[in-house]
């Protein structure tokens, strides 16, 4: 949170100078395809347990664990160096006990999550390479979940995962390569957005638990502007 703060704070101070001469291959109603190679890490705990009948662990946490996919973003530009983005892509994910359970035991599997994301970034024109922050809306689409290994032998048969609003806050830089629109894209966001999980015996809620999940999300790719 912090390095975004001090890339915000310096976003303002560019923003308040003289920009240097735009470059006369990028114009406002440009559009930039994106494909990438993305890093989702989530950040997040256990925050509330509003229901528990089966008697948890009072020190019990969970985390979602990690995973690489490919994304695709298109960014459109409003100006030269106004620009709105949205990307698209799906990460599958398990939710595993880290404390008061045992450590590791398998309590969500295959969580398969759509993060639509649309956000604003700002442009600044140093040269070579073009650095951005930009801030946005998120919404956290879960298209399905099955019961942990863990959670099976205890009579669940079915879990949920609350679909849910967020936002995201971003960084990082595009590296032309010539002025044929093709070029590099290194980006960062990191989310803040919450779920809550269900886990279901037959009919009845066993157990229902908030989660902050703030993941982050890095990419590296390539891009064509045009």
């Amino acid at each position: 949170m912090k390095t975004f703060l001090m890339l915000g704070g310096a976003a303002l101070v560019l923003a308040a100078t003289p920009a240097m001469a735009q470059d006369d291959t990028e114009r406002a109603g440009d559009i930039q395809f994106k494909v990438l190679a993305t890093g989702v890490l989530p950040d997040g705990k256990i925050t509330a347990v509003n229901v528990d009948l089966v008697g948890l662990p009072a020190n019990t946490q969970t985390k979602a664990s990690d995973n690489y996919v490919p994304t695709i973003a298109v960014e459109y530009f409003l100006t030269h160096n106004v620009s709105i983005e949205t990307i698209a892509g799906t990460t599958q994910h398990d939710v595993d006990a880290t404390a008061g359970l045992p450590v590791g035991a398998e309590l969500v599997s295959d969580a398969l999550l759509l993060p639509a994301t649309v956000t604003a970034k700002y442009h600044f024109d140093l040269g070579a390479v073009k650095p951005y922050v930009g801030g946005g809306v998120a919404y956290f689409m879960w298209l399905s979940d099955k019961p942990g290994a863990a959670t099976i032998p205890l009579g669940v048969t079915d879990t949920d995962l609350s679909d849910e609003f967020g936002f995201a806050l971003q960084a990082g830089f595009d590296v032309p390569l010539g002025d044929k629109g093709f070029g590099l894209s290194f980006d960062a966001k990191r989310y803040f957005i919450d779920t809550t999980a269900r886990w279901f015996a037959g009919n009845t809620l066993a157990i229902e638990t908030e989660h902050k999940l703030d993941p982050w999300v890095i990419s590296a790719g390539v891009a064509y502007r045009f």
